[in-house]
């Protein structure tokens, strides 16, 4: 096993004590406020425009904050939230089937497999109802029933419906409620906007977070832009694995940068493979497509009984197609979690029973709610899903059943935050998909969106006050050692990347990585197979920075430079992971060890040793650093979908 030490053992001290219930508005009474004219004083930068960066930037500039933003896309609106598709969370109870504030909870600690913070979650379900009425204000167009009420679905792990949506678009349409939030702010000169720029180091000086250093990627221009608090909003870290539903552009250099400068990096295995996306067509792929998990309201998954089986599906007869999700787990059916329903696929496709290509792909069959609902019905439901999937695959769905199989998706782990979402280093609050603190081993599906403008709208407003009403900001300047040193090493490593001169694409490197991330830390991962990866690793990494071929100068628009440092921080995060996966010897949630399943061939947890998040501290040698994880409304059990 790699070398790594324990150090001290690390805590969230600003989650209150007391009924849970209480616990998120007795931690706003106490945090401390600014007036509105003591904050047009302050700066905040904010790093990312999408669903949590967006409604933070928006939110914060409406407080009266100057906020500095970033996004490395052309505008706020291509952030890859736009590509959520299903739904989002809240617990309204409109359907009147038994929701509240505490199922929500519930299903949410149990289906991240209890490796999630009570405290966080329950937060989060109180803050849901709040969501949907911000976002209906802004014009959001959810899906309405004949009446005119919002209208919800179910998804995965749950047994309510409790899933606002837009169609298919639901991530688009509230990317677009937060973009005109935040332009209105942009237009009244409280948001400084900057495009096209990306964040390449974290500026920390006496401790505190205080700045970053961003590249302007048409000009090459390096800057450094400096407030009293940054606010990371950049998404996962799924292409570490090269072939994801993430878009290409979607990185882990932000955090992983300020992992570097002292931020601890939690739970970094927990990464998320989702049930229903396009399979993979062959080795020219850059990325895979994602089929919305809403479509398991609907749709039924099979394979075919007969192993290999040669026809085309309509020529299987239904005793001759086995449903095994309804079949394994009949009280959740199509609508188990995604982790299980990933297994699950892998299983019968393991054992020979897949179909198309390879063998690697289940049916996902919409006949019978065709005939049940009529195609109108299924249309308005799904329509521009069902329109994308014949684009990529010239099928008809409406016709044939569309072919799935999983996929890397969503990534649980991120930068360690408390329950004020602060990292261990002042001032550097991580929101959305940046951090680790909600979903445990195994995010729900539609809990993205929810968390994400959770977080931007109602969290980090009331917390990062606080920060900022403890005062101590002492003026920083461009001269400071510690910014004069962080710009330097920015520009040193653009140099050395285009130094190298070598043979291979960056894309060459990325690819191999993620291959070897796939077949030893993906849907099942074994101590042998982690610890070849991990013997690979630095291997691949020499190379790259022996061998990469990066054309062009850092001075203009240069995409492959912008890849290559990207992907070199791949090359480092993806130790990290695979050794936090070698380290947490159980299975839970997404992280399915094989030598830790039961005889079912469920995950198996071991909560004596593993119920602790792990928080890894940068170094030559990792330092990792356990928070004890206490249920005292949930306890943990052995998770049953059936």
């Amino acid at each position: 096993m790699p070398e790594y030490t324990i150090g001290e053992p690390i805590a969230d001290t600003r989650a209150p004590e007391g009924p849970i219930e209480d616990r998120w508005s007795t931690r706003k009474f106490a945090a401390k406020l600014v007036n509105p004219a003591n904050r047009r004083k302050h700066r905040v930068i904010v790093v990312g425009t999408g669903l949590a960066g967006g409604s933070a930037g928006a939110t914060l500039a409406e407080q009266g904050y100057h906020v500095v933003q970033f996004c490395f896309q052309d505008s706020p609106r291509r952030a890859h939230s736009v590509a959520a598709q299903g739904g989002i969370n809240a617990a309204k109870n409109y359907r009147n089937d038994g929701d509240s504030v505490h199922r929500l909870f519930y299903d949410t600690v149990k289906g991240g497999d209890f490796r999630s913070r009570e405290s966080n979650v329950h937060r989060l379900a109180e803050v849901s109802a709040q969501i949907i009425d911000q976002a209906v204000a802004q014009g959001v167009p959810f899906a309405r029933e004949y009446g005119g009420l919002l209208d919800t679905r179910s998804f995965g792990g749950v047994q309510v419906q409790r899933t606002f949506y837009a169609r298919g678009q639901t991530g688009q349409q509230l990317l677009i409620g937060a973009y005109q939030a935040l332009s209105r702010q942009i237009d009244a000169g409280t948001v400084e906007l900057h495009p096209r720029t990306e964040m390449l180091d974290l500026v920390v000086i006496d401790g505190r977070a205080r700045g970053i250093v961003a590249r302007d990627l048409v000009t090459g221009e390096i800057t450094t832009h400096l407030a009293d608090a940054v606010v990371l909003a950049t998404g996962g870290y799924g292409n570490v694995f090269y072939l994801s539903t993430n878009a290409k552009g979607s990185n882990a250099s932000a955090v992983w940068r300020a992992h570097k400068r002292g931020a601890y990096f939690a739970n970094p295995c927990f990464t998320q493979i989702h049930p229903t996306c396009i399979p993979r067509s062959g080795d020219h792929q850059s990325k895979l497509t994602l089929m919305s998990e809403s479509l398991r309201n609907d749709g039924r998954i099979w394979v075919p009984k007969e192993k290999g089986d040669p026809r085309p599906p309509a020529q299987i007869p239904e005793d001759e197609r086995d449903y095994y999700l309804e079949r394994q787990y009949p009280s959740f059916g199509n609508l188990v979690p995604r982790d299980i329903a990933s297994r699950a696929a892998k299983n019968v496709c393991d054992a020979g029973f897949g179909v198309g290509p390879g063998g690697l792909g289940v049916y996902l069959d919409f006949a019978d709610a065709i005939a049940r609902l009529g195609r109108p019905a299924v249309e308005a439901r799904y329509g521009n899903l069902f329109d994308m999937y014949q684009r990529i695959t010239a099928e008809n769905p409406y016709e044939v059943p569309m072919r799935i199989y999983p996929a890397i998706h969503y990534t649980m782990g991120g930068l360690w935050v408390d329950y004020d979402l602060q990292s261990n280093v002042p001032g550097l609050f991580v929101i959305g998909e940046a951090n680790f603190s909600d979903h445990g081993a195994n995010r729900l599906g539609a809990s993205a969106l929810m968390q994400g403008l959770a977080d931007g709208y109602f969290v980090l407003p009331a917390t990062l006050n606080d920060y900022i009403g403890r005062g101590g900001f002492a003026d920083v300047t461009a001269e400071n050692p510690a910014v004069v040193e962080a710009q330097t090493e920015v520009q040193s490593r653009i140099d050395r990347l285009l130094a190298v001169n070598g043979t291979r694409s960056v894309d060459s490197f990325h690819r191999e990585l993620g291959l070897m991330m796939w077949d030893h830390c993906g849907m099942a991962r074994t101590a042998e197979g982690l610890r070849k990866a991990l013997e690979r690793i630095p291997e691949l990494r020499a190379e790259f920075w022996r061998d990469v071929r990066i054309p062009g100068t850092g001075e203009e628009l240069n995409q492959e430079l912008e890849k290559a440092g990207r992907v070199a921080d791949f090359l480092e995060l993806a130790e990290l992971l695979l050794l936090d996966a070698l380290v947490r010897e159980e299975s839970c949630g997404g992280h399915f060890r094989e030598e830790h399943q039961t005889p079912d061939g469920e995950a198996a947890r071991d909560d004596e040793n593993f119920s602790h998040v792990s928080a890894w501290e940068y170094g030559e040698t990792p330092v990792l650093h356990k928070e004890p994880l206490n249920f005292e409304y949930v306890h943990p059990t052995q998770r049953s979908y059936t």
